[in-house]
């Protein structure tokens, strides 16, 4: 299996006055211009998900519609495990039951590069990954998704895709 796993794009800043419930937050207009950039680049840097799992945030699911709308990937679906604070378990244990070849998420940090972390250590170890947003790891595992199974393939910044893009 191939994961790809994608931080959602800029939003505006916490603002209880403006949004009391932190999930309706959303892009920013920075946000939604970049990650259309984005999401043409990585239409170019990679091969279509035959799958597209994201994180029922207003954000996260903004982000996942421009990917459908920009780089041709399937329309997403939400899955509750990617909320902020879930844990790289519960995605782990739905990485597992999937049997796409290649699967995307769009989720939230720290939770994504804790996610990185199992995937790539198994244990208790810790890796120093910073996933700006709208960035894009790829992971391949052996098989099934499971801890300390992935190889990193590649970790893109958002500023190399929205360069990525006509070349």
């Amino acid at each position: 299996m191939e994961l790809l796993i994608i931080r959602h794009a800029i939003a505006f800043e916490r603002d209880r006055d403006r949004w009391a419930d932190d999930a309706a937050r959303p892009l920013s207009p920075a946000g939604i211009r970049r990650s259309h950039k984005a999401a043409a680049g990585l239409k170019e840097l990679c091969k279509v998900p035959d799958r597209l799992l994201t994180s029922p945030l207003i954000r996260a699911r903004q982000t996942a519609k421009i990917l459908t709308e920009v780089a041709g990937w399937p329309r997403a679906e939400m899955a509750p495990e990617l909320k902020p604070g879930e844990g790289a378990a519960a995605v782990l244990a739905v990485l597992a039951k999937d049997r796409s070849k290649r699967l995307a998420i769009v989720g939230h940090q720290p939770d994504l590069s804790a996610l990185l972390t199992v995937c790539l250590l198994k244990g208790n170890g810790t890796l120093p990954i910073e996933m700006k947003k709208n960035a894009v790891a790829c992971l391949s595992f052996d098989g099934g998704a499971g801890a300390g199974r992935a190889v990193l393939k590649w970790l893109a910044t958002p500023r190399v895709l929205r360069g990525s893009r006509n070349r």
